[in-house]
């Protein structure tokens, strides 16, 4: 985006999303008190990606029933969403609305936003005026030829625009770290030099130490370090590496059960961040109904034992 129709996408956003809104914006990386029990410093949510067949008050009993604070909801392209982007406007409040009935919060918006352009745009409008305080930024691939050091200038530059465009809404967006050749930030150093000389308070790090684990291995104490002063959120899950007569292949497991180390939270709690915690399961047999809440509990009470440990 140049800097003259950033200047004008600010200008709009101001006008459209404040004069509908009014009295609900939230200052950047403010994080609105019930979020935060007061009996710990994170708040823990759930990605709602295994149940985004689920109506919105569906899913506000199931999150009341697993027991966590509040959910990051999907609104991006795909199938693989909970709200589509094209409805916007009229379902995030139904989700916002829905879960505060039952005391619970939309803390993040998962979009595809990585480069701002009408629809993004529109996605970051309803976020603010929905008062949800974050989103999840979309990925940003490699070329399979070409400088990698350029594309890592183009997130730079991309992140720019949206960080100037979060402080005038009042959001706060993260970047997470995905595993695999292709993503620009999977490295972590890369997602590093990226977010460099930009302000967290308007964009960061989702910090995931599962696909930080798949690709630093033991190097992952030091990864979480170069994103200590960027995090925006936590992502947690687990794995583990299976051996097949292809190699080896990465396989998705319930929290505690893989690699992904204890010791991470005992220096997330040390580390001065009090943001949202988001648990995701990527691994099969999740099930519906009673087994997938069951599922969704023991997870919990992994993260909880860990963290309160």
């Amino acid at each position: 985006m140049s800097s003259s129709s950033r200047r004008v996408f600010l200008a709009s956003s101001a006008a459209g999303v404040f004069a509908g809104a009014a009295g609900r914006r939230l200052p950047a990386a403010e994080v609105p008190a019930a979020e935060t029990p007061a009996a710990r410093p994170f708040s823990l949510i759930g990605f709602t990606k295994p149940f985004i067949d689920l109506s919105f008050e569906a899913t506000a009993d199931l999150v009341a029933e697993v027991g966590w604070d509040g959910v990051e909801v999907a609104v991006r392209d795909g199938t693989s969403t909970h709200i589509a982007p094209a409805r916007v406007e009229e379902d995030l409040p139904r989700m916002v609305e829905a879960l505060r009935n039952r005391g619970k919060h939309l803390a993040i918006v998962t979009t595809s936003v990585v480069t701002l352009d009408p629809a993004g745009e529109r996605v970051l409008r309803a976020t603010a005026a929905a008062g949800i305080p974050r989103v999840r930024l979309g990925f940003l691939k490699y070329p399979k030829d070409g400088d990698p050091a350029k594309r890592v200038a183009d997130l730079h530059a991309a992140l720019a625009d949206v960080a100037a465009a979060c402080r005038d809404l009042g959001l706060q967006a993260g970047y997470q770290n995905h595993s695999g050749a292709e993503y620009v930030g999977a490295a972590v150093w890369d997602l590093h030099e990226a977010l460099a000389d930009l302000d967290p308070k308007h964009v960061g790090a989702c910090f995931d130490i599962a696909h930080a684990t798949v690709e630093g291995g033991l190097a992952w104490p030091l990864h979480a370090r170069l994103m200590a002063n960027h995090l925006v959120a936590v992502f947690c899950k687990d794995f583990f590496w299976e051996r097949n007569d292809a190699g080896q292949k990465l396989r998705w497991c319930p929290l505690g059960e893989g690699v992904v180390q204890k010791s991470f939270f005992d220096w997330l709690k040390t580390s001065g961040f009090s943001g949202p915690i988001s648990q995701h399961h990527e691994y099969g047999g999740l099930g519906k109904g009673p087994a997938l809440i069951a599922a969704l509990k023991r997870d919990l009470a992994r993260l909880r034992e860990w963290i309160e440990a």
